[in-house]
């Protein structure tokens, strides 16, 4: 009997495959069906997509919530249904310095409009996506023609810099950082709105996730050859590869039976208690601690200030 696979893997998630394309033709390719993806991206984008096997799926909704960053392309002159260039293409008439054909001459207007989408804001999500409203995601009700009114959702804009500007094809490559549920269409449709010619996204590539990086990624045909060659198990990095930026901290003895029962832990229930004092800020002010039983991560635990001691954030 084959055991499942336990870890993480990168996958570098091609154009005109869906998140769950991805993950249906692995449960294939590694012969189990405990995996899920982390963060879905568009049939047209491409890029990191990490996806979690076995034990690792209990990470998946931690790993949904870490920043990311991608590198995008917007077209200047149209706005679309989808906001991409998969939709109805419409297009925009643009005035003064914006119709010149040497795009050096809006160069410091973008920069201007880049800057000021930088920070937190609420943000209208397309209605091409897969948000649920009474119980029908926004998708369904776009292909039947029906528009919606979308409750702005709040995001963050850690960075946004200009890449490059194409005068003949009008397109804008940048680089953006941004937080969980950030729709980088919306964003570009919002861009094109403040810059008065409207604008499309006309590619993304989803470069890194926490340290992660997409030209580290398998593609789903280097899997399959993995698979036929019988080294499968190289494509997986361990669970808590993607957890490395949180403090590690091992369990001792007496602590065991606690930890086992999913119980409250002390700083006597630590591999050098007395050395982990020293540095207790780092760890009380952390999002969680990772406890180990020798090498092997057993759970997640956080500081509960009102009690002065650690709960369970996760077990695993």
């Amino acid at each position: 009997m084959q055991n499942d696979f336990n870890g993480i893997v990168n996958v570098f998630k091609e154009q005109d495959f869906t998140s769950h394309d991805v993950v249906a033709k692995m449960r294939g390719i590694y012969g189990q069906k405990k995996i899920g993806h982390t963060g879905t991206l568009d049939p047209m984008a491409e890029g990191v997509l990490i996806v979690c096997l076995g034990q690792a799926t209990k990470l998946a909704d931690i790993l949904i919530s870490k920043n990311k960053t991608y590198i995008a392309k917007m077209k200047l002159g149209f706005t679309s249904n989808t906001d991409d260039t998969t939709g109805e293409m419409v297009p925009v008439i643009i005035e003064d310095e914006l119709a010149s054909d040497s795009f050096e001459n809006i160069k410091s207007k973008l920069i201007e409009v880049f800057q000021s989408f930088l920070g937190d804001s609420m943000q209208i999500p397309p209605m091409y996506s897969a948000i649920k409203v009474n119980g029908k995601k926004l998708y369904e009700y776009a292909r039947a023609g029906i528009t919606i009114e979308r409750e702005p959702r709040p995001i963050s804009i850690y960075k946004l810099e200009l890449k490059d500007i194409d005068t003949e094809s009008r397109e804008i490559s940048f680089e953006v950082e941004c937080s969980k549920g950030t729709y980088i269409r919306a964003l570009i449709r919002d861009i094109g709105e403040k810059l008065g010619t409207g604008a499309v996204m006309s590619g993304l590539l989803r470069n890194e996730v926490n340290g992660i990086y997409a030209e580290n990624g398998y593609r789903l045909s280097d899997l399959q050859e993995l698979k036929e060659q019988g080294r499968l198990s190289e494509s997986l990095l361990p669970m808590d590869e993607i957890l490395k930026s949180f403090p590690r901290v091992s369990i001792n003895e007496t602590g065991l039976k606690y930890l086992q029962n999913g119980n409250r832990l002390m700083y006597s229930n630590f591999e050098d208690d007395e050395h982990l004092k020293h540095w207790s800020d780092k760890l009380e002010n952390a999002e969680f601690i990772r406890i180990y039983l020798a090498d092997q991560l057993k759970a997640l635990y956080k500081f509960d200030k009102e009690k002065n001691d650690y709960k369970v954030f996760k077990m695993l």
